[in-house]
């Protein structure tokens, strides 16, 4: 073998193993990020689960106060128990800058009251993309009939669909997740 042949062969063998490597290294890249997407995923589809559930079992308030306090396209808040202590907590899900939070406020004093009682927020999913056009929440009544978000009455309000778009990283593609559940709140005395 000549000092040419040896060059070149070494030559070949080097842009072979730089190619391998850039392959190697280029699908590992990709699996960490399809692993980090489906770990985020998962972890926003159990908060959404959570929500859903607090909004089906929503009852009624120790204070007496009506299943539902609120309703609104980016924020809803119900009376659920939500951590199986046989109290009753508030429990607010808000929308706040691509961020949906779940806030949840526990009665306290006799009579109970749930103001002026410091607040336990997490956070349930990032990167969400609703906009006015694709509310979060949307409210329906007894016969599935879509309700306004901006004049319902609590009362009027059966069901509850959550619907959340979530985008982990808007330069990749798939670009948009989305997650549809809806609740029948089970415990409305009419």
């Amino acid at each position: 073998m000549t000092l040419i042949e040896l060059l070149v062969t070494i030559a070949i063998l080097t842009v072979v193993s730089i190619a391998l490597m850039s392959l190697i290294q280029s699908f590992y890249k990709d699996n960490s990020y399809l692993i980090e997407e489906t770990a985020a995923l998962a972890s926003t589809r159990s908060g959404v689960n959570d929500a859903i559930t607090s909004m089906r079992e929503a009852t009624y308030g120790d204070d007496g106060s009506y299943p539902i306090a609120s309703a609104a396209t980016s924020t809803v808040t119900v009376y659920a128990d939500v951590d199986d202590d046989d109290a009753v907590e508030r429990v607010t899900y808000r929308l706040v800058d691509g961020v949906l939070y779940r806030v949840v406020t526990n009665a306290v004093g006799y009579p109970p009251a749930y103001s002026h009682v410091s607040d336990a927020t997490s956070t349930i999913a990032t990167n969400v993309r609703n906009t006015g056009a694709t509310p979060l929440f949307t409210y329906y009544d007894d016969a599935g009939t879509e309700l306004s978000s901006t004049s319902t009455p609590s009362a009027d309000i059966s069901s509850v669909q959550v619907q959340l778009l979530v985008d982990l990283n808007p330069n990749r593609a798939p670009n948009v997740f989305t997650l549809i559940e809806k609740a029948t709140l089970r415990n409305l005395q009419k």
